[in-house]
């Protein structure tokens, strides 16, 4: 028999896709409805900007906050210097200290559109691990901590079993990782009280032994819940496209180009998304997920407007909107989309076809640009582009050039003098 959770949280997670596992459904249930609770997750800063795979956690910690508990988004200033190896065929790059502090300064802002900080009793915290691992003693953390994990049981978790299986090599750092992560939420449950850390489902692993330490340490329950990967139709994980990642933060990518990506998703996708991204009552998201036809893309600009508006804000959304009906509906060229302003010296001697899609995102190389050209998907201002070595000079390059690569991706090419 399906379990109905009482306490809010639980039930609204559940009915939106959120659940993949918890450690024990019922007492978590029977805890949250006595009151509100403290729970986490953690972040790694190995990039300036979280991107849309992320959404699924952070749109968990907003409700998580909206139903009344107190969240807290711990910034992996520790651990980002050893790599955590889920989901990983190979050791991360090691960064640099200076460059993870200015990452988790990047990705603050993304938060801030989310969740609310502050003192109060449901006010989320940041706290950075660093603070707590970078004081560590090794001797006497593999004294205190170590000895409460097996080798057998970390070789059983599937971060490590996987990479082994591959034959893959494997860091002794890496290795460590779960151990930090586990003392991780040892250390916010002694500082904030929080019971709870959540993740995704390659988390598993490395959640359970967290809750585990506590038990053992400080005879005291804690709980674990992870989230399903979210794959698209098409089985892709959420998060990358052909263009690359869909990054959070406005400078990694225009608001633009973010809102065009949620206009675009598959038909199949917009019921699920919709639940999982955006507030709207599950009824009405699952209302607009089974239109058809022409419809389904009223739901899909509903999906763009309220993602991008929660991530954004409003007015972003609406000056997406507006531009993309100025593009595709009236021919026209919008404010809004991403814009290469070329100076005069740009064009001393002519600048080729294939350059200006390269250095306006429309390809991500030169043969990418030649292959668009060959298969007819390249325009400028509307008319086709068919020769791979045309020169464009400044005369052709006065005004505003629009650029377009297939039916829904455009970018404008200004001169400046």
């Amino acid at each position: 028999m399906t379990y109905h959770p009482k306490s809010d949280f639980l039930a609204t997670i559940i009915e939106r896709g959120f659940m993949a596992d918890c450690t024990d459904l019922q007492e978590l249930d029977a805890r949250m409805s006595r009151g509100p609770i403290t729970a986490y997750i953690g972040y790694d800063l190995t990039a300036s900007s979280l991107h849309i795979g992320n959404l699924v956690q952070i749109m968990l910690l907003r409700w998580l906050q909206k139903t009344g508990h107190r969240p807290i988004t711990l910034m992996g200033g520790g651990t980002t210097k050893v790599g955590d190896p889920s989901g990983k065929d190979e050791m991360r790059r090691l960064i640099t200290v200076e460059q993870i502090d200015e990452n988790a300064a990047s990705i603050r802002r993304v938060f801030d559109s989310y969740i609310t900080y502050g003192d109060g009793p449901q006010d989320a915290l940041m706290p950075n691990n660093a603070e707590w691992l970078d004081e560590l003693r090794y001797i006497d953390f593999l004294r205190d901590i170590g000895r409460h994990f097996t080798i057998n049981r970390m070789l059983a978790f599937e971060s490590v079993k996987s990479r082994l299986d591959r034959e893959q090599a494997l860091s002794f750092i890496e290795f460590n990782y779960m151990l930090l992560q586990a003392y991780d939420f040892l250390e916010l449950h002694r500082r904030y009280g929080c019971i709870l850390q959540m993740g995704g489902s390659d988390q598993w692993g490395n959640i359970v032994s967290g809750a585990d330490l506590i038990r053992r340490v400080e005879g005291t329950e804690a709980f674990g819940l992870t989230t399903p990967l979210v794959t698209r139709s098409d089985g892709k994980k959420m998060g990358k496209s052909a263009e690359g990642a869909i990054w959070l933060n406005e400078d990694m990518m225009s608001g633009y180009d973010f809102w065009q990506w949620w206009r675009n998703v598959d038909d199949a996708d917009v019921g699920k998304f919709l639940k999982m991204f955006t507030e709207l009552p599950v009824d009405e998201c699952q209302r607009l997920g089974a239109l058809g036809g022409s419809e389904i893309n009223a739901a899909k600009v509903i999906l763009a407007n309220e993602v991008t508006g929660l991530c954004r804000g409003a007015e972003t959304a609406a000056a997406a909107e507006a531009t993309a009906r100025e593009v595709f509906e009236k021919g026209g060229v919008g404010d809004e989309l991403p814009t290469l302003a070329l100076s005069a010296g740009d064009v001393e001697g002519g600048i080729s076809i294939v350059q200006l899609f390269v250095r306006s995102g429309l390809a991500n190389s030169g043969k990418e640009a030649k292959r668009l050209i060959a298969e007819g998907g390249a325009r400028m201002n509307d008319a086709a582009v068919s020769d791979a070595g045309l020169m464009l000079g400044k005369g052709e390059l006065s005004g505003t050039v629009k650029l377009s690569a297939g039916k829904k991706r455009h970018a404008l090419v200004t001169l400046d003098g």
